[in-house]
């Protein structure tokens, strides 16, 4: 995806810089060869590494993608202490932001909707993930629009139907990463690296007029969320840069569950802490 231009435009060359460890290095190469194979045009070159200085030389985007895939039962903490130290190096060679991808949960929220409505997925719009990435999070459907023959109606009254959209869907978009595993004995691939595509290229070409996405980031205190914790908000942006959006009404439950997810996240930082303490 990211070689056809689907994260960065169809007219924006790409060197692809991958990065693994060195017992999957025989594997590693045998995706470089398949990258040139496929002769995309807009694959200037391919870096195929297990050094991580190498492969952070000159990177403008990182992704880091999990460790292994997630099996039932597995953590994924594991793969992300062995992450953390190449993202300390890049931050070295290039110091940028830092998001998580709700993204996925997003994508997740607009295809329950799409179904439950019978409607194309590219209809519906605004729907909202607060928080972490996790069962905690909260997919938000109060702002949501979904265009109609009679034009654009919220969701809420489209659906006309409270219990679902409080219960079964919110839970159904929480738990859809585990009912995967549990369908395919493996964790998300094609959809998360189609989010990772989505989220880069929002937030790099921009968000639609009209449209917000749903971004990991930095908390400036808004809607009451603890700063400096990393919280999914609605975002727009344009030229690179992100914009919170702000001024949307809060129910009380929605209230709850945003901060049921951020108390989440506050333990999740102090437990990062002590891990690099305790390093």
């Amino acid at each position: 995806m990211i070689a056809r231009g689907v994260m960065l435009g169809p007219d924006q060359p790409v060197i692809i810089h991958m990065l693994d460890i060195e017992p999957a290095a025989e594997a590693l190469n045998g995706v470089k060869m398949e990258l040139i194979d496929a002769a995309f045009p807009l694959l200037k070159d391919v870096v195929a590494t297990t050094n991580v200085v190498e492969a952070c030389q000159g990177v403008n985007i990182a992704v880091m993608v999990g460790g292994f895939p997630r099996k039932e039962g597995a953590s994924g903490c594991q793969s992300s202490q062995h992450q953390r130290t190449y993202l300390e190096r890049i931050c070295t060679f290039n110091s940028g932001e830092k998001h998580h991808l709700p993204c996925l949960d997003h994508n997740r929220a607009l295809g329950q909707i799409s179904e439950k409505l019978n409607v194309h997925v590219s209809d519906v719009r605004n729907v909202i993930i607060w928080g972490n990435h996790s069962s905690t999070q909260y997919p938000d459907i109060n702002h949501a629009t979904v265009k109609t023959t009679n034009g654009e109606e919220s969701v809420r009254d489209a659906i006309a139907n409270d219990n679902w959209l409080n219960t079964e869907f919110i839970t159904t978009v929480q738990q859809r990463g585990a009912t995967i595993i549990k369908a395919r004995k493996l964790s998300s691939a094609l959809s998360a690296a189609s989010a990772a595509c989505d989220h880069i290229r929002d937030w790099v070409l921009g968000t639609p007029k009209g449209t917000w996405v749903s971004m990991g980031v930095y908390s400036d205190g808004s809607y009451g969320i603890q700063p400096g914790i990393i919280y999914s908000f609605p975002v727009t942006c344009e030229k690179g840069q992100w914009s919170i959006v702000n001024g949307l009404k809060i129910d009380e439950l929605s209230r709850e569950k945003m901060d049921a997810t951020a108390k989440e996240l506050m333990e999740e930082k102090t437990l990062a802490y002590s891990c690099l303490i305790d390093d």
